[in-house]
């Protein structure tokens, strides 16, 4: 992968201590709505770090398949990554 590493696994732990909070908020009965909030704030994280892998794929593979001639298998991911995005 050549996304930041340290960066996708920082928050990555972040977005894990996060789903341990909520799963402790669920236990304890908490308000609805504080818990959705913190949900949203994880999918959020998630969205961010997916958004960083992406890039580096489009910046180092894709450009590297362009390079070689082989670009239609990666054209062909990102079309189904973009399919799953839309959903």
């Amino acid at each position: 992968m050549q996304a930041d590493n340290t960066q996708v696994i920082r928050l990555l732990k972040t977005a894990r201590g996060q789903i341990d909070g909520i799963i402790k908020m669920i236990e304890d009965e908490r308000y609805c709505i504080d818990i959705s909030n913190q949900i949203m704030a994880t999918q959020a994280i998630l969205r961010s770090i997916n958004r960083k892998v992406l890039n580096a794929h489009l910046e180092h593979c894709v450009e590297e398949a362009f390079e070689k001639g082989d670009s239609h298998k990666k054209i062909q991911e990102i079309i189904g990554v973009i399919d799953k995005l839309s959903k």
